[in-house]
């Protein structure tokens, strides 16, 4: 029998800053009503909403910006922040058993930005253990049976379910793009580096990222502007070439999704767009080894001043990385950190050989599975992570289950402007023919 979902509209992120005092109050009650009454279902956020200081928060911004013509990018915008990103005021516990003292400090570099830009700091959300494979309670809107992906689940799934129209989230193999694809809403993992990491509890320092959730790609710009003052989107591009990485990295794909993902070429092919299909990423296995042991390397590291007293508080999965971490010799580590920018590199170089604007490829390996004890396979999303690339996850159709897929695009390194300026021209098509 169907599930019920919990699927529920949100309005476009541009709505909140041109929003009279009494319209953002009831913008934002009418969030705090959702959260308050479908979280039990839910388990998207790690901490109560504090609605007190979120009204605070409005007063506070009207008196500092009353004309709307000067107004930040995110004016009055609630925002979700994911359970490893340090807050004033607020206590984290990155979904751990650790006691939160072990995590305090200043505040993230990124939520600050955030604030200055207007936002309002409105819910810590649910993740994984400390970002990795360990699940949070949290379940997914679309069918509370199956799993919203991980690690940012609580940031993916709260925007799915209208809690807040944009949530922050990080991504060390595939955290955002993953969730989002099985969510079924836009995931933005910038370039590497491009919005920091400071004040963010680190899993891996060499290839976290911190990116974010919205429901349409139109929400990307104004977000991007808040941690890029030199952030400019000319509107979409015109026609773009699209290269798909055939051989072994799309061979990983069950046979369901690769004919969802034939399909959904065909409608771009017959949309106009000129499609390559290039050799690429058939020493997946080896990049993937790779980015095993380095996550694993400097999990450990990150870990190893709680690790030896209070190894009884991790969960199984936890423990297992950093003891595996422990055993990679510095060596191996040196090299694998190399390869990152070596296969940034190699990637840029096809792309520019073929004349590419983006590649294409499916977000992962399919629907979001049943059940809550796991969040689904990041194979998809490694590489480019690995690479540091910047992707973007877009909602595109529904497989056999009636659960979202994604159409993961992935850009040259640096130039997340135009990956999200081609995506929107994609979104656009692709909408228009019912794929959303």
């Amino acid at each position: 029998m169907a599930q019920t979902t919990h699927i529920n509209a949100v309005h476009r992120i541009s709505e909140y800053s041109t929003a009279s005092p009494d319209a953002l109050q009831s913008l934002v009650h009418e969030h705090m009503r959702l959260a308050r009454s479908v979280d039990p279902t839910l388990h998207i956020l790690a901490a109560r909403i504090d609605e007190q200081a979120a009204q605070r928060r409005i007063e506070d911004l009207f008196t500092q910006y009353p004309d709307p013509a000067r107004r930040p990018p995110l004016f009055g915008v609630p925002v979700g922040v994911k359970d490893i990103f340090r807050i004033d005021g607020a206590s984290i516990r990155c979904g751990s058993l650790l006691p939160p003292v072990f995590f305090a400090g200043e505040e993230a570099r990124c939520v600050r930005m955030l604030r200055d830009a207007g936002a309002i700091i409105f819910a810590q959300t649910a993740t994984t253990e400390f970002a990795y494979f360990e699940p949070a309670a949290t379940r997914n809107p679309h069918n509370p049976a199956h799993t919203p992906g991980g690690s940012s689940s609580g940031s993916a799934a709260g925007v799915a379910a209208g809690f807040f129209p944009l949530a922050l989230g990080t991504q060390t193999v595939g955290s955002i793009v993953r969730p989002a694809a099985f969510c079924g809403v836009v995931g933005m993992k910038p370039s590497l580096g491009k919005i920091p990491t400071a004040g963010v509890v680190h899993f891996s320092p060499t290839v976290d990222h911190v990116g974010f959730f919205c429901r349409q790609v139109a929400d990307i710009p104004p977000v991007m502007a808040a941690f890029d003052p030199h952030w400019t989107t000319g509107g979409s591009l015109g026609q773009v070439r699209l290269g798909l990485p055939v051989g072994k990295y799309l061979n990983q794909l069950p046979a369901e999704t690769m004919a969802w993902f034939e399909g959904v070429v065909a409608t771009l092919e017959a949309e106009g767009f000129e499609v390559l299909r290039v050799p690429c990423l058939d020493d997946i296995e080896e990049i993937a080894a790779r980015h095993r042991d380095l996550i694993a390397a400097e999990f450990a590291l990150e870990q190893e001043a709680w690790f030896t007293d209070y190894a009884h508080l991790y969960r199984p999965a936890t423990r297992d990385i950093i003891q595996k971490g422990r055993t990679i010799p510095e060596a191996r580590l040196a090299e694998i950190r190399e390869s990152c920018a070596a296969l940034r590199r190699e990637l840029c170089a096809v792309m520019d050989g073929h004349g590419l604007d983006l590649w294409i490829c499916p977000s992962t390996l399919g629907e979001a599975p049943a059940g809550l004890g796991g969040t689904g396979s990041p194979a998809m999303n490694l590489p480019w992570t690995h690479a540091g690339l910047p992707v973007i996850s877009l909602p595109c159709g529904r497989g056999g289950r009636g659960l979202p897929l994604g159409l993961q695009c992935i850009g040259r390194f640096g130039e997340d402007a135009r990956l999200a300026g081609a995506v929107l021209n994609l979104e656009t098509r692709l909408r228009a023919r019912g794929l959303e």
